[in-house]
């Protein structure tokens, strides 16, 4: 019989924990990639506590449990996951294993699966942990996947070849950089074990994790060029080995540990922030000598060609349209009070699909009415969703995935009848400041996205005010929405990201907001990429060229509050979103985008 409550599931965890030896056991959001977004089959914290968030972790002991979550998710957390059963504790001002450190008694055996959590995690709760008398113990197989007994399978969906016209780079090149890599530091291999960095390295894509076009599989990368693609046999097609070419061998997924066993004498190259430890520890145990480095395709990854470039443009050029058919769709039926935060979502992607090659979301819409938008990382669902009031603000966040590019955008509108409150004309205005000073600002080449992140808070701080986020991220190619390295973001802040340097073939999120808790939120979110600035300079400058073209309300502008350059910047951006997205418009629709594009 399944077990239908949380309090069933939690009880039969600690059994289960019993039975293996265990006084406890650490339960993350995670899968064996690291991934943001993760599988149905790796849902492990949601199907013991209910918590849907995207970021977090559990602690079951044998007497207490806790949830840690952070600022993002104060609400949600109490919201879905029943306090009789988990203590609600806040990160970063604690974590999971200070927490465990603090409550677990001594001589107890703490249980975590080394496949989902990092070689750095592990070290620093082993080094902790031995100051109380706890022990650390890696498991074998997950306790939780032996009492979930519907657990989904991971998905055995077709890995498809990304096409080289859309790549702008041949795999066979790419694994070259990577080869003369390996070469150059002394290296006979590398472990590449992110599913975007995967799929970009061999230019195939997938459909095994929502929102993300990936496929589960890990890749062997060595120093003459060849490759080992481990992935589930199921999923490889005659048209993928074809793709894939001599130079990559394909072995099935379960393949993978035995392999690294066979590395012995070899000097192997592990990114820490994208491997988990299971893999260290599978090295380490093979006698290969493990060298901690990052991936090397992150940053050529992140730095797009010409056709990827080229392919964003084409893609936000569609999406473009979608948007603001939806925003004029929302101006019309909204006021009635009849329309609610899952309909408008619902609505956008059908105007997304409409438009053409969709392929999927690149995340799930932030569609928040009212309080909720003042909720940064909200997340609509049928418990959750309300009705959008007439007389209020409705922020929407969200992308597209197009096999040509992956699109973000945020717009935050007034719905009517009447007018807004002059506070929150005000306080848009200062976000729509931050985020024009950011989209003009040129910058020397070295420039890193920590320096840059007070541009965009600097009208928001003469106003006494502030945002809890960072103000940019990068964004993949047909990949994943939150791409790295680089990172705008305070330089002392939780985004490491924030100190790599901008490069031009960057892409990256412009996105400052205002959010009052409670009653309305406000975010403004282009893509730009980093371009070489056409200024007069000594020394190479770099500057940003906008991506994302959809009008911005003008009904929450104060223009007195704006400079000639801000007005300037503005009119020019309309007349741009009015020339990309009017040939495809027509009717109603094109004499709304005309309205909306007029001079402020």
């Amino acid at each position: 019989m399944l077990m239908q409550t949380h309090e069933a599931r939690l009880d039969a965890l600690r059994k289960e924990l019993g039975r293996r030896g265990l006084d406890g056991f650490v339960i993350p959001i995670s899968d064996e990639h690291m991934s943001e977004y993760v599988g149905s089959y790796a849902q492990r914290l949601k199907w013991l506590t209910g918590f849907g968030g995207s970021a977090g972790s559990a602690v079951v002991l044998k007497d207490k449990a806790a949830m840690f979550t952070d600022g993002r998710y104060t609400v949600q957390v109490r919201d879905q996951v029943d306090g009789k059963l988990y203590d609600y504790e806040d990160v970063p001002a604690t974590s999971p294993a200070k927490w465990i450190a603090d409550n677990a008694a001594n001589g107890s055996r703490i249980g975590y699966d080394a496949w989902l959590h990092g070689i750095g995690w592990a070290e620093a709760a082993e080094k902790l942990f031995a100051k109380k008398g706890i022990e650390l113990v890696p498991v074998d197989g997950n306790p939780i996947d032996a009492i979930w007994d519907d657990r989904p399978q991971p998905s055995l969906n077709h890995a498809t070849p990304h096409d080289e016209r859309l790549a702008g780079r041949s795999s066979a090149d790419k694994r070259a950089e990577v080869a003369d890599w390996l070469k150059k530091e002394g290296y006979d291999a590398t472990v590449i074990t992110a599913l975007d960095s995967v799929a970009w390295l061999l230019n195939l894509r997938g459909t095994d994790v929502d929102s993300t076009p990936v496929a589960l599989s890990y890749v062997l990368a060595h120093a003459d060029g060849t490759a080992e693609l481990f992935i589930a046999p199921e999923k490889v097609t005659p048209e993928l080995t074809q793709h894939l070419g001599n130079a990559v061998s394909v072995r099935p997924r379960d393949e993978f540990e035995p392999a690294l066993a066979t590395l012995s004498g070899k000097t192997v190259a592990v990114d820490p922030q994208h491997a988990v430890a299971g893999i260290f520890h599978a090295l380490a145990a093979s006698g290969a000598r493990v060298v901690r480095e990052g991936d090397p395709t992150v940053l050529p990854k992140a730095i797009k060609n010409p056709t990827e470039q080229q392919g964003h443009r084409d893609a936000q050029a569609r999406d473009g349209a979608a948007v603001t058919r939806f925003l004029r769709w929302l101006e019309i039926e909204a006021p009635s009070g009849k329309i609610d935060e899952l309909t408008a979502a619902a609505k956008l992607r059908e105007f997304r699909a409409e438009g053409g090659n969709l392929r999927d979301l690149s995340f799930d819409t932030i569609s928040a009415a009212g309080p909720h938008a003042a909720l940064p990382h909200y997340k609509v669902d049928e418990d959750s969703n309300i009705p959008i009031p007439p007389s209020s603000i409705y922020l929407v966040d969200s992308g597209g995935q197009y096999a040509d590019g992956t699109t973000d955008i945020t717009r935050t509108v007034w719905v009517g009848p009447g007018e807004p409150s002059a506070e929150m004309v005000e306080r848009n205005t200062r976000v729509l400041k931050g985020h024009i000073q950011l989209a003009m600002q040129t910058f020397p080449q070295g420039t890193t996205g920590g320096a840059l992140d007070a541009l965009a808070r600097m009208h928001l701080w003469a106003g006494g005010v502030d945002f809890n986020h960072g103000t940019g991220h990068g964004v993949g190619s047909y990949l994943s929405v939150h791409e790295g390295p680089q990172r705008i973001a305070k330089p002392n802040g939780p985004y490491p990201g924030s100190m790599t340097e901008l490069r031009a073939g960057m892409i990256l999120s412009n996105e400052p907001g205002y959010y009052k808790a409670g009653h309305y939120g406000i975010r403004i979110e282009n893509l730009v990429l980093v371009v070489p600035a056409q200024i007069a300079s000594e020394g190479d400058y770099l500057g940003f060229e906008t991506l994302t073209f959809v009008p911005l309300d003008r009904k929450l502008v104060d223009r007195s509050m704006l400079s000639e350059a801000e007005i300037g910047w503005w009119n020019r951006y309309h007349e741009q979103v009015r020339a990309i997205l009017a040939p495809q418009l027509d009717g109603e629709d094109l004499a709304w985008l005309e309205r909306e594009c007029a001079p402020l």
